[in-house]
């Protein structure tokens, strides 16, 4: 069984959502059924609900993400995690500063599918950004899913 980390800033929207969505593309793989797919912040607050925008854009997907509470990233996470994938440059450099030696396992969401870039933080706004922020990680997760897998994996997929 592998785990996957997701890391955003506040794990109240990207991070929940593309946890969620991973998860689901998970469940349609007969060999990775069982991986895990956690979530947390660079500057989370502990217990923090996910945001009330991202919460009803999984409904829409038949994804509950109304029992999600926020949590900060953690050197017990990004060490038992097989992969981290962030949104953004920042995160990646916040982790690589805080666990050097874990470096090698951060990844942009964006590289997946071989382009590098940040994904727009929604947190705030109109439920529209949301709706465009949850269809470009639904657009990256599946694109990006051998990519993911593959270094999940401990393989390279360049």
């Amino acid at each position: 069984m592998k785990r996957i980390l997701v890391v955003c800033t506040g794990n109240l929207c990207r991070s929940p959502m593309v946890m969620a969505l991973l998860q689901a593309r998970l469940a349609r793989d007969d060999d990775r059924r069982d991986w895990q797919v956690a979530s947390a912040g660079v500057w989370a607050v502990e217990g923090a609900s996910a945001s009330t925008h991202g919460i009803e854009e999984m409904a829409e997907r038949g994804i509950d993400l109304s029992r999600h509470r926020a949590r900060p990233v953690s050197r017990q996470l990004v060490e038992a995690a097989d992969l981290v994938l962030v949104m953004t440059q920042h995160h990646a450099e916040a982790l690589e500063a805080a666990f050097p030696g874990q470096a090698c396992k951060v990844h942009l969401l964006s590289e997946m599918v071989g382009r590098r870039y940040d994904i727009q933080d929604p947190y705030g706004g109109a439920r529209s950004e949301y709706t465009c922020v949850a269809r470009e990680l639904e657009q990256l997760i599946e694109d990006g899913y051998p990519r993911i897998v593959a270094l999940a994996e401990g393989g390279r997929a360049d």
